[in-house]
C-alpha cells in the first residue's frame, strides 16, 4: 500500500512539473493569458505529489514497513518515535522527497500570491522556472534516488535504524527541514531573477516582488545553521561546534551570497544601480544550493554529515552546470539593459559601503569554496587525496570577518551619495566609545591575543552603532518602530555581534584536559571543581547507556555517557554540557574502566562565551520576522502611474 500510493505521489508531482513547462511555455508563446492561468492547478498537483511521497514514505516507516526498500535500510522497531519521524531526511532518498515536497510548497504559495497576476509574463516565466526545477528533483526521485523500491523482507527480519548520531539528539528533527526551507527558499527569487531576464524587465519591479522571499529563505537558512552547530556541539563530543567540514561549508556558501544579495539590493532598489551584480548574485546563491546538494548527497567526500556513496552526483553536477550556464547567458544577452543608470558619487555613502560589504561577502565564498572544491579537483585529476584543513579557513576568513564588522558599524550611519566628516564623527562618536570601552574591559577581565580584543572592540563599535539605529527608531515610533526591514536589520546586527564575539571568544580562549578517575575523586581545572559521583547503565529501545555521573563546582550531577547502539557494535559518546551566561563545561567519556565500581577517563572542554552563540542566533532571527513584515505597500507588480516625491519611481 505504502509503495503504490508513494510511487503514485512520485508520478503525480512529476507528470505535473511537466506538464507545468509545457503549458506555461506554450500560453507565454502564444501570448494566451488563459492558458497561463492553468498554471495553478498544476502548481496544486505538484505540492498534492510531494505531500503524498512524504505520507506514504512516513506511513512506511511508522508502521515498520520492510517492503519498502528505505525502510528497510534505514528504519528499526527499536527506533525512538519522534528519530523514527525524523528518519525521512535521515538518508539520500528520503531527503530527495522532502526537498520535492517543500519545493511544492513555494511553488503553490507562490501560486496563491500572485494569482490576480498569473497572466503576466513575469510571473509565467518564473513559475515556468519553478516547474523546470521540480522536474528534475521529481526526475531524481523516479530514477537515480527512488524511495519506493521494493523489498522482500525475510520472517522476523528488523532494520538497522538510522545512523546512530542521527538518533543521539532532538535536534535532528529541526536542523535538516530548516536547512531545506533555507535552501529551496531561493528557487523562488531565481525564479523571478531569470523570468526578468527572459522579459527584459530588468529593472526594480521583481526585486521588490521578491524581497521577503529572499528575507525569509534566508531566515530559514540561517537557524538552520545555528542549529547545526548547535547540534554538533551537543552530540559530537568533540568540545567544539564548527570544524570548516565540507558540508558545513556547503550550507555557509549560500548563506554568504545571499547575505550580500540582501545588503547590495537596497542600492538597486535606492539607486538602480548593481543590476548585474545583484542577478549574478542571487543566481549564484541558487546555484551554490545545488552544489552544496551534490557535495552532500554524491559521496565525493568523507563527512559525519555526509550521505554515502550514490548515483546522483552526475545528475546534480549536471544540473548545477546547466544553471550556471543559463544564468550567464541570459545575463550576457539582456547586457544593454543592465546597464544602470546611475553611479557611485563617493566612495563615503551607504552605496560605497554596501560595495565595499559585497566584495567581502564574495571573497569570503570564494575562500570557502576554493578550500572546500580544490581537494575535490585534486582527487578527480590526479588521483591523489588531500585536505584543506581548519587553519587555512581560520587564516584566510579572519581579517575578512574582522572588516565585515568594521563596515557593519560604519555602513548603517552612512547617508546615500556621500557623507561629510562632521557627520560621520556625530553619528559614531558614542559607538566608538563603546568599542573602546568593550576593548578596556576585554582587556581588564584577561583577554590577551591581539586579534581577539580587536574582535571585541568591532563587535562593541558594531552593536553600539545598531543599538543607536533602533533607540532613534524607538524616540520616533516607539516599539512598532522595530517592524520593518531598516530596523529589523539592525536587530540581526545584533545577533551577528554577539555570535562574533562569542566566536572570538570561545575558540580563542578553549581549555581542554582529560582525567581518570575513581569513584569519589575529585580533579581541579581552570577554576572548576569536578568530582565522580558514580555510574548508571540502562537499556533504552535503541541503545545501551552507560552514564557517567559527574558534579560540577557542587552542582548536577551532569552525565555525559557512552551508548551502545543494538544494531551494530558502534559506541557514540554523547556529551554533557553545564552552560552559564558566562562559560561551558562539556564533559565527554573517554574510556570506562573494567570492574565493578572502575574508573573513567573524561575529557573537560571549558569555553567562554559559547551560550551567546544560540542567543545571537535566535536574535537574528528574530530582526529577520522584523523585516519580513514591514508594512502595508504598494503591489511591487502594479503600474506606476507616477513618482513618488522625494523617491525615484520603481517601474517592474
Amino acid at each position: 500500500m505504502n509503495l503504490v500510493i508513494g510511487r503514485a505521489g512520485v508520478t503525480l508531482g512529476l507528470a505535473a512539473a511537466i506538464l507545468g513547462v509545457v503549458t506555461l511555455a506554450y500560453g507565454l508563446a502564444r501570448r494566451r493569458p488563459d492558458i497561463v492561468r492553468l498554471s495553478r492547478w498544476y502548481a496544486l498537483m505538484v505540492f498534492a505529489g510531494g505531500l503524498l511521497a512524504a505520507v506514504a514514505m512516513e506511513r512506511a516507516l511508522i508502521t515498520r514497513d520492510f517492503t519498502v526498500e528505505y525502510v528497510a535500510q534505514n528504519g528499526s522497531t527499536r527506533t525512538p518515535a519522534l528519530y523514527n519521524f525524523a528518519t525521512l531526511w535521515g538518508a539520500l532518498e528520503g531527503s530527495i522527497i522532502l526537498w520535492a515536497l517543500v519545493l511544492g510548497g513555494y511553488t503553490l504559495a507562490v501560486v496563491i500570491k500572485f494569482r490576480k497576476r498569473l497572466a503576466d509574463p513575469l510571473v509565467g516565466w518564473a513559475l515556468l522556472t519553478m516547474f523546470a526545477v521540480a522536474v528534475f528533483f521529481f526526475f531524481l526521485l523516479v530514477g537515480p534516488a527512488n524511495p519506493f523500491r521494493a523489498f522482500d523482507p525475510p520472517i522476523g527480519f528488523d532494520g538497522p535504524g538510522p545512523n546512530p548520531l542521527l538518533q543521539n539528539h532532538p535536534l535532528m528533527a529541526f536542523h535538516p527541514p530548516m536547512l531545506y526551507l533555507g535552501y529551496v527558499g531561493f528557487t523562488v527569487p531565481f525564479a523571478f531573477a531569470i523570468a526578468a531576464l527572459v522579459t527584459g524587465r530588468v529593472g526594480e519591479g521583481w526585486l521588490l516582488a521578491t524581497r521577503r522571499w529572499t528575507l525569509v529563505a534566508w531566515g530559514f537558512l540561517t537557524v538552520g545553521i545555528i542549529l547545526g552547530a548547535w547540534w554538533s556541539y551537543e552530540v559530537l563530543g568533540w568540545g567544539g561546534y564548527w570544524a570548516w567540514d565540507p558540508v558545513e561549508n556547503a550550507s555557509l556558501m549560500p548563506w554568504l551570497t545571499g547575505t550580500a544579495y540582501l545588503h547590495s539590493v537596497l542600492v538597486q532598489e535606492r539607486r538602480g544601480m548593481l543590476r548585474v551584480w545583484n542577478l549574478s548574485l542571487l543566481c549564484a546563491t541558487f546555484a551554490l544550493t545545488i552544489l552544496g546538494t551534490f557535495i552532500t548527497r554524491s559521496g565525493v567526500i568523507e563527512s559525519v554529515h555526509a550521505f554515502t556513496t550514490s548515483e546522483i552526483g552526475i545528475s546534480l553536477i549536471t544540473f548545477f552546470a546547466i544553471i550556471v550556464l543559463v544564468t550567464v547567458g541570459l545575463i550576457g544577452w539582456r547586457g544593454d539593459r543592465l546597464r544602470a543608470p546611475g553611479r557611485i558619487d563617493s566612495p563615503l555613502s551607504r552605496e560605497g559601503a554596501f560595495l565595499a560589504n559585497n566584495v567581502l561577502f564574495a571573497a569570503f565564498a570564494f575562500v570557502i569554496l576554493l578550500g572546500t572544491i580544490f581537494p575535490l579537483v585534486v582527487e578527480a585529476t590526479q588521483g591523489d587525496r588531500i585536505s584543506v584543513g581548519v587553519p587555512y579557513f581560520n587564516r584566510m576568513t579572519m581579517p575578512i570577518g574582522l572588516t565585515l564588522l568594521f563596515l557593519m558599524a560604519v555602513a548603517p550611519v552612512l547617508p546615500w551619495r556621500k557623507a561629510s566628516g562632521e557627520l560621520l564623527r556625530h553619528r559614531l562618536l558614542w559607538p566608538a566609545w563603546i568599542g573602546v570601552g568593550v576593548m578596556v574591559l576585554a582587556i581588564a577581565l584577561g583577554s590577551r591575543g591581539f586579534t581577539t580584543v580587536l574582535a571585541f572592540g568591532l563587535g562593541g563599535f558594531a552593536a553600539g552603532s545598531a543599538g543607536r539605529q533602533l533607540v532613534l527608531a524607538l524616540r520616533r515610533q516607539g516599539w512598532r518602530g522595530l517592524v520593518g526591514r531598516a530596523n529589523g536589520g539592525m536587530v540581526v546586527h545584533l545577533g551577528v555581534v554577539m555570535i562574533a564575539v562569542a566566536f572570538a571568544a570561545s575558540s580563542s580562549y578553549v581549555r581542554q584536559a582529560e582525567f581518570t578517575l575513581s569513584p569519589g575523586e575529585s580533579a581541579r581545572f581552570a577554576g572548576h571543581t569536578l568530582v565522580y559521583e558514580g555510574r548508571v547503565v540502562r537499556q533504552e529501545s535503541a541503545k545501551i547507556v552507560d552514564q557517567v555521573l559527574i558534579s560540577i563546582d557542587g552542582t548536577g550531577p551532569w552525565g555525559p555517557s557512552l551508548n551502545k547502539f543494538a544494531n551494530g557494535n558502534q559506541t557514540i559518546g554523547t556529551p554533557s554540557v553545564r552552560t552559564t551566561l558566562t562559560d561551558d563545561v562539556a564533559l565527554s567519556v573517554i574510556d570506562v574502566g573494567a570492574g565493578a565500581d572502575p574508573p573513567v577517563t573524561i575529557r573537560v572542554t571549558i569555553q567562554p562565551l559559547v551560550v551567546w552563540l544560540w542567543i545571537g542566533g535566535g536574535v537574528m532571527a528574530l530582526g529577520t520576522l522584523l523585516a519580513v513584515f514591514p508594512g502595508r505597500r504598494r503591489d511591487p507588480l502594479a503600474p506606476v502611474s507616477a513618482p513618488v516625491p522625494g523617491r525615484e519611481a520603481v517601474r517592474a
